[in-house]
């Protein structure tokens, strides 16, 4: 799934190839992917791009004096630009091809969508806020005012674990399996710890992996086109997406635990003193 790092490098592109452009056509291939009606798609097109903005993980095409165009890859979508776009309308059928956007210089870009569970969302809307998974969002934790007070404030009382509080968009916005993991990681932290647990320096400790993690993710991204930000995102991380690996900093074996529908990885030497967390899923298979 691509995180803050990602959308934030998706945005720079989008930036460049996109701001001052008209967009000509925009086609639905898989109607699924629209979530709203009105304004509907066509009211995007004439209009010139005026900005591209990240919400969290959501990628916001703002036209003057326009809708918004609004996208959230979710967990398989992609997006892939086109200096020159295929002739002729795209065929819907059952291949990943689920919108094509077309602009007036014959370029443009197409959201894709691998697998079959359609998550890929697009909304037209007149504010952003009004896509509900943006109105719930929490902070940015790379805004400007986001301090380890601010930190610390979210997660005082917060009863959960901490892999799941960094995941939780409403709580901090843009963080997904992956980082969450990387960022534990660098924290030298167990996923299992509740938030609400944390001494002042293990919170100044996880705010720096959280800056830190995520401030060089988007730096080793940016510039990358984006046909390649997948592959330099999973050539970045030092845990996640590795179990079995020897982890770069002390030598001991990734490991992993297993969700139904998701897993993370951790180092037992750097996060959790040594010992193996339980894989609650082999837990019940072995029963």
């Amino acid at each position: 799934m691509p995180e803050l790092p990602e959308v934030e490098a998706l945005r720079d592109f989008l930036t460049e190839h996109l701001t001052g452009r008209e967009i000509v056509r925009v086609l639905p291939v898989a109607i699924s992917v629209l979530k709203t009606y009105d304004p509907p798609l066509t009211a995007l097109e004439g209009r010139r791009v005026a900005a591209v903005r990240r919400h969290g993980k959501f990628l916001d095409v703002q036209t003057a004096d326009g809708p918004h165009l609004v996208t959230h890859l979710a967990r398989a979508g992609w997006l892939h630009w086109k200096d020159s776009l295929p002739s002729g309308p795209p065929r819907p059928g059952k291949g990943p091809l689920a919108l094509r956007v077309a602009l007036e210089t014959g370029a443009g870009f197409d959201l894709t969508e691998a697998g079959t569970q359609k998550r890929l969302a697009v909304y037209v809307v007149t504010d952003p806020q009004q896509v509900p998974g943006v109105a719930r969002l929490g902070p940015d934790p790379l805004a400007d005012d986001f301090d380890e007070a601010r930190l610390a404030a979210l997660l005082d009382g917060e009863r959960r674990q901490l892999k799941g509080a960094l995941r939780d968009q409403s709580l901090i916005a843009g963080v997904g399996n992956a980082y969450s993991d990387e960022i534990l990681h660098a924290a030298k932290m167990s996923p299992f710890k509740l938030a609400a647990s944390l001494t002042d320096e293990e919170t100044a400790r996880l705010y720096a992996a959280l800056r830190g993690t995520l401030t060089d993710a988007v730096e080793r991204s940016r510039g990358v086109a984006a046909g390649r930000l997948k592959a330099e995102k999973k050539s970045g991380l030092r845990v996640h997406g590795r179990t079995g690996e020897p982890c770069p900093v002390c030598g001991d074996t990734v490991r992993e635990v297993s969700f139904s529908d998701s897993s993370l990885q951790y180092c037992p030497t750097c996060q959790t003193g040594g010992k193996p967390l339980a894989d609650r899923r082999m837990s019940r298979l072995l029963k």
